[in-house]
């Protein structure tokens, strides 16, 4: 067999075989066409729930002095508030303190020497009732409290209103897919995949740090306002056509 013979016979061996390789190649389904959205909703809600510090500060000559007079009053302050309909439960002492307070010679001719003691006793109030706030510092500035700090407000069922927030942002991810669906000719297909973005829970909401004598106690107008509580979602939808 002549030499060019055997080389047109190669070529035509190697074109079947590039030929059966292709045929036998995995044809792979063209990409299905996709919508793809996202959306974020928000859910305003009133807390439900308060945090206040309320303490007493004596002062005295002795620390034994400045602790019993501070006991006495923060006993008929405690009174006071468990008077309001506030269950013992929900009152914890939070900090008791006992400072002395030393005078300095300027002139650095005579040892440092303490005049007086000063008695902090602090209690944490936990209020089931956004109503009764007012009432309670009210009643513990007239019994002789006279410290307030740390009034914060919070929601108890934030996550609930977290699901519903959430509930309402794949409504209008979903709303908003299927006009992208209309306005390309098509119709929105069945759900791919969807996703839960960022959300976000209101953590206490603190008010600003009081300190007041009892003398000046008014009556205590207290306004919690609202809270909002944010979700967000992403989804891809299956795009149908309208000439499939």
């Amino acid at each position: 067999m002549s030499t060019s013979a055997q080389l047109a016979i190669s070529s035509v061996l190697i074109a079947l075989a590039a030929s059966s390789a292709v045929a036998q190649a995995p044809m792979h389904p063209p990409p299905v066409p996709q919508i793809v959205t996202s959306a974020s909703a928000e859910v305003r809600v009133t807390p439900n729930r308060a945090s206040i510090s309320i303490g007493v500060q004596s002062r005295a000559a002795t620390a034994a002095q400045a602790s019993a007079e501070n006991s006495r009053k923060q006993r008929a302050v405690i009174d006071a508030i468990r008077a309001k309909g506030v269950p013992a439960e929900q009152i914890g002492t939070s900090g008791f303190n006992v400072i002395p307070e030393t005078r300095y010679d300027r002139e650095g001719q005579q040892a440092p020497r303490t005049i007086s003691y000063l008695v902090s006793n602090m209690v944490n109030v936990e209020l089931t009732r956004i109503d009764l706030v007012g009432p309670v510092i009210d009643a513990a500035l007239g019994a002789g409290a006279n410290q307030i700090h740390g009034l914060s407000f919070s929601v108890a069922a934030a996550d609930s209103a977290r699901r519903v927030a959430l509930a309402n942002a794949v409504a209008k991810a979903r709303a908003e897919a299927e006009v992208m669906a209309r306005a390309a000719g098509g119709s929105l297909g069945e759900l791919i995949e969807l996703v839960s973005g960022e959300t976000f829970m209101p953590p206490p909401r603190p008010m600003a740090v009081m300190r007041m004598e009892a003398a000046q106690a008014d009556a205590v107008p207290i306004e919690p306002g609202q809270e909002t509580v944010r979700a967000q979602v992403s989804a891809r939808w299956r795009f149908v056509s309208s000439g499939r």
